[in-house]
Formats: C-alpha cells, sequence, structure tokens
C-alpha cells in the first residue's frame, strides 16, 4: 500500500512507528531504547534496535544494524534512494556510516544532546568537506521516544530495571 497525503496518511509517522517498535524491542531485552528501519520505495528494507550490551559490540547501534540489514536486502552498499528512521538523533559513528552508505534522507524523532551528531554536538549532515549530503527532518514522534527513553532512564536510577552485568 502506498501511502497517500490526501487520505490524511502519513508515511514519516508510521515508519516512525516502525523504528518505536524496534525501540520497545530493545527495552524489553534491557537495552537503551533506541531503534531504526531503513525505508526503500515505501517498503521497511532494514530494521535495526540497539545490541550493544546483549551483543557485546560497542558498534551495534540501532542504524548500524538497520544499515547492515538493508545493504543485504538490496545486495549493495549504497542505499541510495532510502530514507532512514531513528528515534534518536544518531552519533558521529552512526553519522558517518549513513555517510558512507549514501543514504539521502534521515528522519530523527528527538535530539541527543550528549551525542548528536546531526545538529547537537556536531552537524556532519552539512559538513561540505563530506561527498555526501543527507536532509534531515526531525522531530516526528520525539515526544513519544523522548518518553521512552527518560523512562527507560528513570527505570535505571530507581532500581525498578536490572543493569546487566559487566
Amino acid at each position: 500500500m502506498v501511502d497517500n497525503p490526501e487520505n490524511g496518511e502519513n508515511p514519516d509517522r508510521r515508519f516512525m512507528q516502525a523504528a518505536l517498535d524496534e525501540a520497545r524491542a530493545a527495552r524489553d531485552c534491557g537495552e537503551v531504547p533506541i531503534g531504526a528501519v531503513i525505508v526503500l520505495n515505501g517498503e521497511i528494507i532494514g530494521r535495526g534496535h540497539n545490541r550493544r550490551e546483549t551483543g557485546g559490540d560497542p558498534t551495534a547501534h540501532a542504524e548500524m544494524l538497520a544499515i547492515r540489514e538493508a545493504a543485504t536486502a538490496i545486495g549493495h552498499w549504497r542505499l541510495l534512494e532510502t530514507t532512514l528512521y531513528v528515534t534518536l538523533e544518531p552519533c558521529v559513528m552512526c553519522m558517518g556510516a549513513i555517510i558512507l552508505a549514501r543514504i539521502p534522507r534521515l528522519v530523527f524523532a528527538c535530539r541527543d544532546p550528549r551525542a548528536g551528531a546531526s545538529g547537537s554536538i556536531y552537524d556532519f549532515s552539512r559538513d561540505e568537506r563530506f561527498n555526501h549530503r543527507v536532509v534531515v527532518q526531525e522531530g516526528v514522534l520525539g515526544e513519544e521516544c523522548s518518553e521512552l527513553l527518560s523512562g527507560f532512564f528513570k527505570e535505571l536510577r530507581t532500581g525498578k530495571k536490572p543493569r546487566k552485568p559487566l
């Protein structure tokens, strides 16, 4: 089914909802609740949620996993004509991967004032020294994603959510 703005359907909200579902899956397995999906021609071709703790891998961010899955799905590392939806502004590593994968559009829900690389601390999306630019839209389902993150960290601070052993 193709989204039709005339019917009131909003593809950005729909795909960000899918990223939010991924974030909830991360939360449910004790990970920081961040989720991502990559869309090509109205279809999700890559999904990911944080797996740093469960996988013992510092690069297992939601965006990185979604990028890997999308590249496998299309059989190529260039993810041209795709959109990446992520619940939190990407970090430096993830923005680097977005640029290297040639993803032309990024939609994120809420800013990351501590590590964001798409406007908060750095803005790699507009840096003219790179050979690829990324069009960025922020704020789609921002309140819901922010509440999910805030609730997760509140549970950690109050001891309601057990920490994974190191």
